[in-house]
């Protein structure tokens, strides 16, 4: 018997299927393998396995310590590690809740060690519904404001975040280590900053990357397209882009701002 015109037809859709998926998806088994790793070693913190276009994810979440807590961090890392990266990510998401802020690091996509940044583009609609998991989880806890702190591509996907959703309940922003120069506007942050009008604190190392340093000025010129008053830039003397010997100095540098610009 031949198939009727209707079942080819719905035969050939299944065909396309596959194309019409992203060449990218967040590497889920290397995701297991941080969180296994995670959750067997943690000191401090609890791990919180949220949900975000049908998939799970790790968080670690961690109460702040103060008799007056002060709000809540969603804490974003870099390029291909993990919610308690020992560099910059660690410090932030164990020590802020020492001054008060409840923290929630989220595991964000990632790629394989090789993966270059321009390939992380592709994930950056598996962002936003991680972040927003995390607002959620944070508002059912009833805890405000709620500020992002991010680093290096976690920036990025911050500001691309809160530059296509204005509305968003964030108070304040912290990117640490921001940079320039892809010509894709996602991973641009200059681009986001265009459009990002909550208080922002754009923090870098002397030493950092090439592309943190290049864009400074650009950076700063879209904070001022955008008629940001709220907008600070600081540079950490001596220290590259992973802080190493700097930790310290950076949580106070991001302790004080928001106590400033988001503590309510």
């Amino acid at each position: 018997m031949m198939p009727s015109p209707a079942h080819r037809r719905l035969a050939f859709l299944f065909l396309l299927l596959p194309l019409a998926l992203p060449a990218w998806a967040s590497d889920t088994a290397k995701e297991k393998r941080w969180a296994t790793q995670i959750v067997d070693s943690l000191f401090d913190g609890e791990p919180v396995y949220l949900k975000a276009g049908g998939r799970k994810f790790l968080s670690i979440y961690t109460e702040a310590r103060t008799d007056k807590p002060r709000g809540a961090a969603l804490v974003i890392h870099g390029q291909g590690v993990h919610p308690n990266w020992p560099q910059v990510i660690q410090p932030l998401r164990s020590r802020l809740p020492e001054d008060g802020w409840t923290t929630l690091s989220l595991q964000m996509p990632i790629l394989p060690n090789d993966a270059d940044g321009k390939d992380y583009v592709p994930l950056f609609p598996e962002v936003a519904p991680r972040i927003q998991a995390g607002i959620e989880y944070l508002q059912a806890k009833g805890l405000s404001p709620i500020v992002i702190v991010a680093h290096s591509m976690g920036s990025r996907m911050a500001s691309h975040f809160l530059a296509t959703h204005p509305k968003a309940p964030i108070e304040a922003f912290v990117g640490i280590g921001m940079g320039g120069g892809f010509a894709d506007p996602a991973l641009d942050n200059p681009t986001s900053l265009r459009k990002i009008h909550i208080p922002v604190l754009d923090l870098y190392g002397s030493q950092d990357l090439p592309s943190v340093l290049s864009s400074v000025k650009a950076r700063a010129a879209a904070a001022k397209a955008a008629h940001n008053q709220d907008y600070t830039q600081v540079v950490e003397q001596g220290s590259g882009h992973f802080f190493d010997g700097h930790a310290d100095d950076l949580v106070r540098i991001v302790s004080q701002w928001l106590d400033k610009h988001a503590d309510k």
